[in-house]
């Protein structure tokens, strides 16, 4: 057998000496956002948007009862300058019949008059008050003499209709 070639005696290099020492990756950019922010944006933007839409129909519901309220101050402003009380009664009762046309069905306030209107009045807000109480001037100053002297007390029947509006806020159509 021959002999085996001699074995190098050079010294070996370091085969880790060429290797880097530690390095840390680039700083996370913050462009795109990862799939669960996105999801987040959305679900804000969906709750942001039905909150508007909720609050502009609710403002909007709430634009008859403001407006009737106006009117009924105004009322009673034109009350204290000299409006006869028969008159008063005539405009509440008009002020009462529009805002119960926009809150309640058509079928069930258009054709009522006399007791069927006060009674509707009483159920939907107004106690007795209406039917026995300083309501009954809206079915009775109709048909009275305009000389002749009223019957109601005016403030006491805007405190009622004062009350019904504020009662019927929330009525729907």
């Amino acid at each position: 057998m021959a002999n085996p070639a001699p074995l190098p005696t050079a010294p070996i290099a370091d085969p880790l000496a060429g290797l880097r020492d530690w390095h840390l990756p680039g700083p996370v950019s913050w462009w795109p956002p990862a799939p669960g922010w996105w999801l987040i944006a959305g679900l804000a933007l969906g709750a942001l948007v039905l909150a508007v839409v909720l609050w502009r129909r609710r403002r909007r519901r709430g634009a008859a009862v403001r407006t009737a309220l106006g009117e009924l101050h105004a009322l009673r402003t034109q009350l204290g300058a000299g409006l006869n009380p028969q008159g008063f009664a005539a405009k509440v009762s008009v002020l009462l019949r529009r805002l119960a046309l926009t809150r309640f069905p058509r079928e069930r306030v258009a054709g009522l008059s006399g007791a069927d209107w006060l009674a509707f009045l009483d159920a939907t807000g107004g106690g007795e008050g209406f039917s026995q109480g300083p309501g009954r001037v809206l079915a009775e100053s109709p048909y009275r003499n305009p000389a002749a002297p009223t019957s109601g007390d005016p403030a006491a029947l805007a405190d009622l209709a004062e009350r019904w509006i504020r009662a019927n806020r929330g009525a729907t159509a």
